[in-house]
């Protein structure tokens, strides 16, 4: 038997649709509901539905009065409010094109990305980075009085057409604008089946940033498509205090990186009578930490497995929970196969690359101006992730990592050449090289590896790193080596960089 997994296609999605429009239908038919509380320890900062769909629609109808036409992109340099989502939301409807960015990165880490769209215009939040542009950049004081005026029409049209674009880094060093049709939302039924279990009645709190889109689309997209209430730690929370949020605000699903899964357990966790169970993305889930949950809260964490190119298409679910080792089945409507160097499908329980068919209706329309780079990606029907896994006979998919050197860092895949390409010329550093490090079991840092005449100031390197780059690309660690190990070729082996010891 071959590694494919094909058990039917999933529903198509209608037309004309709105991926806006299908996102907000369910609050429609429940107003006073509420659609989200921004968590404080002290309170909550509530929105119902109806005020909700009202600030986004008319934030649709500010954008187009302020000019910015159907088709064209918007850059969000918002910070982690509610802002974003309303932004995010408000463009779609208007049939503009929102381009979410992280609010950590710098103005000249921005400046890049620019270089790779062109938007129309640019939402900017008090205190965050942009570097000087010709292009129209609306403040907080406007984009926020938009919500007051008169609710737009969603834009109907091509469930093809493109909805929004998210950056991802790559191989190349540079990250990719990744190009989303509206229909991404419609597949996103299949992780609520195959992964979430998310009900109406449900209230997910989801322990990430609004501006980061694992939180855009677990945590608020898909309880808002349902009718169920989003829960959001206000920025800046202590993890120390999430597990006493998720009691006092009643939440029946947790979902978060790893990482956080950790921060959680390292404090006293109260008993959580309404917690059915926990949801895992961004990264490897270490099982010490599945158990180690379990242990502390009598629920399960449901792991799941995708990419800014097709959000998470393999994972385990309250139905369906997953073996000891493995990821979890792909999603039912979705056609996954592990592919061998020829590109053919290799038999069960033989490892190859983790692959999903062209026509899967999550996947990206293409990077954005890199035709050549989108075309790489496939080979022949099957878009190729760069992940290795291999399929039991059971369907079931165990990751084995990945073949490129990306590095994971809470979460966020980072390409260690465009790290590398902006610490390049550090003042007393002749050669540098970055990687993921394990520090402890589950646990890696993005390591800087650098020769020089003598030991640098590890601060001094930090605080330009800084200057350069968002913190979840900074090293964590700067390690003054001999030599960089290279193969005959003079080729780097950044593989065997993760052998060096950490102090």
């Amino acid at each position: 038997m071959q590694s494919v997994f094909d058990e039917g296609p999933f529903a198509p999605c209608p037309a004309p649709f709105n991926l806006a429009a299908h996102v907000l239908a369910a609050g429609e038919a429940v107003p006073d509901k509420i659609a989200l509380s921004i968590l404080r320890t002290t309170g909550a900062e509530r929105w119902s539905y109806a005020r909700l769909i009202a600030a986004v629609r008319g934030t649709a109808t500010g954008l187009l009065q302020a000019g910015v036409a159907p088709g064209e992109m918007l850059l969000l340099r918002l910070g982690n409010t509610v802002d974003f989502p309303i932004a995010y939301l408000g463009a779609i409807t208007a049939g503009i094109v929102p381009v979410p960015t992280s609010s950590q990165l710098t103005a000249p880490e921005v400046a890049k990305l620019l270089e790779q769209i062109s938007p129309a215009a640019i939402l900017l939040g008090t205190g965050i980075a942009c570097p000087d542009t010709e292009k129209p950049v609306m403040s907080e004081a406007t984009f926020t009085a938009w919500r007051d005026l008169p609710p737009a029409d969603y834009a109907m049209g091509d469930p093809e057409r493109l909805a929004y674009v998210v950056f991802t880094s790559g191989t190349l060093g540079m990250p990719r604008a990744v190009g989303h049709a509206h229909r991404a939302i419609w597949a996103r039924q299949m992780m609520m089946r195959g992964w979430t279990g998310l009900q109406p009645s449900d209230r997910l709190l989801h322990a990430g940033a609004f501006n980061w889109t694992y939180t855009l689309g677990t945590g608020l997209m898909d309880p808002w498509t349902i009718g169920a209430t989003a829960l959001i730690p206000k920025a800046g929370t202590d993890p120390a205090q999430l597990a006493l949020l998720m009691k006092r605000n009643d939440a029946s699903l947790f979902a978060a990186a790893p990482g956080v899964f950790r921060q959680v357990l390292k404090y006293p966790v109260p008993p959580l009578p309404k917690l059915r169970h926990a949801l895992a993305a961004g990264e490897k889930l270490p099982e010490a930490l599945r158990q180690a949950w379990g242990a502390a809260t009598g629920t399960e964490i449901f792991e799941a497995y995708g990419m800014s190119e097709c959000s998470t298409f393999i994972s385990a679910s309250p139905e369906k929970p997953a073996s000891e080792g493995a990821l979890g089945w792909p999603q039912h409507g979705r056609r996954v196969a592990i592919l061998g160097e020829d590109g053919a499908p290799v038999p069960r329980d033989t490892p190859g690359t983790i692959a999903v068919h062209r026509g899967d209706p999550g996947l990206m329309t293409g990077y954005i101006g890199a035709a050549e780079e989108t075309a790489a990606r496939y080979m022949g029907d099957w878009f190729i992730t760069g992940d290795h896994g291999v399929m039991t006979d059971s369907g079931a998919i165990t990751y084995l990592g990945r073949d490129d050197d990306m590095m994971n860092a809470g979460g966020y895949r980072v390409s260690p050449l465009e790290v590398e390409a902006a610490l390049a010329d550090l003042p007393g550093v002749q050669e540098l090289a970055v990687t993921d490090v394990a520090v402890k079991d589950g646990v890696s840092v993005i390591a800087a590896f650098y020769t020089a005449e003598q030991e640098l100031d590890s601060d001094a390197l930090a605080a330009l790193a800084a200057e350069r780059l968002a913190r979840y690309k900074q090293p964590r660690a700067w390690v003054r080596v001999e030599m960089l190990p290279r193969n005959p070729n003079g080729k780097l082996q950044r593989k065997a960089l993760k052998d060096y010891a950490l102090d």
